[in-house]
Parts: C-alpha cells; structure tokens; sequence
C-alpha cells in the first residue's frame, strides 16, 4: 500500500509539473512537453486516441510576467516556427522567455508530434513551388502589388527563398502535411486549446495565418482565460478569400464555424453582408462586412486584439478586412502594419525572417501597455 502511494503521488507530481512551475519563481529555466485533449475510439484495431495536442512549455528561471503565451502555428507549420529559424537563430518562443513570460508551443491536433488519425479529414501539403511564391521568394513572381517589397527572408545571392538554397531547403523539409478542411481544424483546435487553457489557466493566445480563426473560436469558448489575442496575418478576410482566387470562405465572418454573435445567429446566412463600393486605398480589397446595424461578437469584447500584418505579403491586400469586421462588431483592436512602425520588407512568415527578433519586441511592447 505504501508503494502504491508513493507511486500515485510521484504520477502526480509529474501530471501537474508545468503548472507548479508556472505558479513559482524557479531558480533555473525550465523547458518539457505534454499533451492535452484527445479522446479514445474503438477502432478494428482496438483502441486508439485522437484529437490529442502536444504542448512544448519553456519556463523562464524567473516568471516575470503574469500570463503565459500560447503559440498557435499556421497551415503546413508545427511548433518549430516558434522555436527556431531556418537559419539558426533564435526564434519568439526563446525571445519571450528572456523576457519572463512562460511560453507553451503547440503542433496543432493531427500534425506533427500531435498524432494524425486518417478518419478525421484527408490532408494536403505545399508544394516547393507555393512557398517560394507565396512565403519565400514572391518578390521574384510579382503575383500581388505589394510582393515586389520584399527584402527580410534569410539567405544571400540569387537563389534565395527557392529550392536548392540551404535555408529554404530547411524550412521546406519542416513542412508536413495538414488538414485542409478548415471547418475540421477549426473544430479540433477549438477544443485543444481551450482544453490547454482549462490545464494552465488564462494566457495570452498568439496566432499565425491559419491558425487566427483558432485564437476567434477559442476566446468564444473561453472567454475568460484568454487575456489577449496577438493575430499574426490572421486568415481572412471576412467572408471569402481573395488574391489567389475571389471565392466564398468564412461564413461567420472570421469563422469557417458557429461564433456567438448578438443578436443571436443560428445560420449564418442571417448575417446580411455588404461590400464597400471602393476599397480604402490602392492595392487593398475591397471589404466585406455586415450590414447596419451589425450583430457584435459579445464574448470577444473586452479582449485586447493586437492585428499585424507586414509590408510584402499578400496579407497586406486584405488583413485591414478583419481589423474593420471586428470594430464593426464591437471587438476595439490594434491594427499595425509593419512597414508604419518602421519593421520594413516582411512577408508571411515574419517569425522566421532576418528582423524576426525586432518584430518580437514590438509585440512585447504592445503586450506591455495592452494587457493587464
């Protein structure tokens, strides 16, 4: 019996680690991993688990801040966008460890180290060629107005940001295969990283490309464990996609999935969308938003929301479009774009570029005076 105590008490001990970490000042950096969510199915097999995320923490020797950071990487990434660059440099989740905060890295449910299970939705991947002209290299192709500013991907002479040079040929080989299916990764990440949030308690939740939608869907759920939402490049915009092709997207407006709006929206083809009749400036898409009077997203109200969108990527045709939704909808955020606090020739993967490190210490500052 007294085996079986000590036992059960040390299985305790190791379960709660991160959060005894989190709640005092340890003397030496600490850094492990967990998994929270999933779920056990029967399978002919026998029973296997989904759903499940695993969760990268890094605690600094001394917790400074008084919210943790929850990074959420974007489609075809995992957590090492957070971690490193392909260059070998120090990445945001090292960064806003030195600055005190802890910092928990996810690879989204279904990817990477977060086991994928082939019944949930078929999954796709980047070819070589979509980076290079969309993340890496898009100011050789030109295919939006803004490409052509381009200047921060890491790398020298002529082939930079293409096959055969050594740093895209790193980032390329972290890229793996992810669910397509927005409304499906939406769904999945909704729960994990709420699940996450019921584990380590309220945090700052930081989002990329794809993976905006998650840090909407997760603030609706939670709304009072998430104590600021950072949107890097977030998808969008509201409504349909753009630059790649003018088709329908985001039903709810942000969301490929049920937001809470008021007043209330069982469908969404109760909200009744307009577009502008001329855009807010050239080389921008003209917006979609909702018709007066709009309905609010009530839970997201009160969360502070830092939008970036940097000077080359094809973000900057249309992240303004979900800075404007959400004011619309009674959500106060901060829209930055880049090149106008002086962070000039980023594009889409802004973590991992040459200035990455300055692009963190303006979000740190922001965080500073944002969140309370």
């Amino acid at each position: 019996m007294k085996q079986s105590l000590l036992s059960a008490a040390r299985l305790a001990l190791v379960l709660l680690a991160p959060l005894f970490l989190l709640s005092c000042a340890s003397v030496t950096p600490r850094e492990g991993y967990f998994f929270v969510g999933g779920r056990y199915v029967d399978t002919p097999a026998g029973p296997l688990m989904e759903r499940q995320m695993y969760v990268e923490f890094r605690l600094p020797a001394q917790v400074k801040q008084p919210y943790p950071i929850v990074m959420v990487h974007g489609a075809a990434q995992t957590g090492t966008n957070f971690t490193g660059t392909p260059d070998g440099r120090k990445g945001w989740a090292e960064y806003f460890v030195e600055q005190g905060y802890a910092v928990y890295v996810v690879d989204q449910p279904a990817r990477g180290r977060s086991a994928y299970r082939e019944t949930l939705a078929p999954v796709t991947r980047f070819s070589a060629a979509q980076l290079e002209r969309r993340f890496t290299a898009h100011e050789k192709f030109n295919l939006w107005p803004q490409a052509k500013l381009h200047t921060q991907w890491p790398g020298e002479g002529p082939g930079k940001g293409q096959r055969g040079d050594p740093v895209f040929d790193q980032f390329y080989a972290s890229q793996v295969q992810y669910i397509g299916a927005n409304a499906v990764a939406e769904q999945l990440n909704r729960d994990a990283v709420a699940a996450l949030l019921d584990k380590i308690g309220p945090a700052i939740v930081m989002t990329h490309s794809q993976s905006g939608a998650f840090g909407w869907v997760t603030a609706d759920a939670r709304p009072k464990l998430v104590k600021a939402i950072i949107a890097a490049e977030p998808s969008g915009p509201p409504f349909f996609n753009t630059v790649f092709g003018d088709v329908p997207a985001r039903p709810w407006g942000i969301t490929e999935t049920p937001m809470t709006y008021d007043p209330p929206v069982s469908d969404p083809s109760q909200l009744v969308v307009v577009q502008q009749a001329a855009a807010d400036g050239p080389n921008l898409a003209r917006c979609k938003l909702q018709d007066e009077p709009a309905r609010r997203l009530a839970t997201l109200q009160g969360i502070p929301v830092l939008i970036l969108v940097t000077e080359s990527s094809y973000h900057a045709v249309y992240d303004h479009c979900t800075s404007k939704y959400l004011t619309q909808a009674g959500v106060p955020n901060t829209f930055v774009r880049l090149e106008d606090v002086g962070l000039r020739g980023n594009g889409h993967m802004l973590m991992i570029e040459k200035n990455n490190l300055e692009i963190a210490d303006f979000i740190a500052q922001w965080t500073a005076k944002n969140v309370r």
